[in-house]
């Protein structure tokens, strides 16, 4: 499950107090110890109670022009600050089930209900409310290649609820968590490091009851226009694609290339010769991905 983090005990600071103490900071993204070393810094951010609230209030008074021009998460998100390359700085919403906008909406805006790892690490603390609660699991991602269907080796570890003051370091691709709603409506705080390989990591949704992975959630920006590539931009475009497809460096990059270049054929047998050629790749992603979309 999330490792746990002593918040320690120093004074409430500020928005901007943590911002600089995190610009200041050396911290790896990818070392968890030196994330772990920032948990008592957003423990001291969530001791001061009002912050939040006066950020709210001055952003209603501006008819929320800087959360309409710098936040892309949505409505059960506040951005306390953007993406700068190294960090994000965010306040998370999450209503009870019985709330009125569970009940319009439904749980899939939450996540809850929804078995998913992360493909970053983060720290998170109970701000307000009793705190959602999670089913916490664990995998290790060197054991898997990363294909739907594919067992995991899901390990359950506890049901637990994130409570006012407690801190949480959530592991890149080894902590998997069922959230579940709170019994009220509770706010937590979260520092995101980021990893410029992050893009190209997988994240996944799992199926616990089989204990398999259900299917991957990331697609990069890059991904989405392939299908634009080849569709339209002719002979060039599907040139793109199989260079892409060839020499890529990330394995889940020259999947998508596969699958863009198999969308191009109208027949079956040009479809199945675009994914054989893909099944000879060295990785263990690219072979699996493009065996099993052989024959669908």
């Amino acid at each position: 499950m999330p490792r746990a983090i002593d918040p320690g005990t120093g004074n409430a600071i500020g928005l901007d107090d943590l911002a600089e103490a995190l610009d200041a900071s050396a911290f790896d993204p990818r070392d968890e110890e030196s994330l772990a070393a920032l948990g008592p810094l957003l423990a001291r951010l969530a001791r001061n109670r009002t912050f939040l609230a006066d950020l709210v209030i001055a952003e209603l008074e501006d008819r929320c022009s800087g959360q309409s021009a710098g936040n892309a998460y949505g409505a059960q998100v506040f951005m306390l600050r953007p993406p700068n390359g190294r960090y994000v700085l965010r306040a998370n919403f999450w209503p009870a089930r019985g709330d009125a906008v569970v009940r319009a909406s439904g749980t899939a805006p939450f996540f809850y209900d929804m078995p998913h790892d992360h493909n970053f690490s983060f720290l998170t603390v109970g701000y307000q409310g009793p705190g959602y609660w999670s089913d916490y699991y664990e995998y290790e991602v060197d054991a898997i290649v990363g294909v739907a269907g594919e067992a995991a080796g899901l390990r359950f570890v506890e049901r637990a609820r994130l409570e006012q003051g407690k801190v949480l370091l959530y592991r890149a691709r080894r902590d998997v968590h069922v959230q579940l709603p709170p019994d009220s409506l509770s706010v937590s705080l979260n520092i995101l490091a980021f990893d410029r390989a992050q893009p190209w990591r997988d994240q996944f949704r799992f199926d616990v009851a089989a204990g398999t992975i259900a299917e991957g959630l990331t697609t990069a920006p890059s991904e989405a226009l392939l299908a634009l590539a080849v569709h339209y931009g002719g002979e060039a475009g599907r040139g793109l694609a199989g260079e892409l497809a060839r020499r890529h460096p990330a394995a889940r990059m020259r999947v998508t290339a596969l699958r863009a270049l198999a969308s191009c054929e109208t027949d079956r047998a040009a479809r199945i010769a675009v994914f054989e050629r893909g099944a000879d790749d060295p990785d263990c992603y690219v072979a699996r991905h493009a065996r099993a979309l052989v024959d669908p």
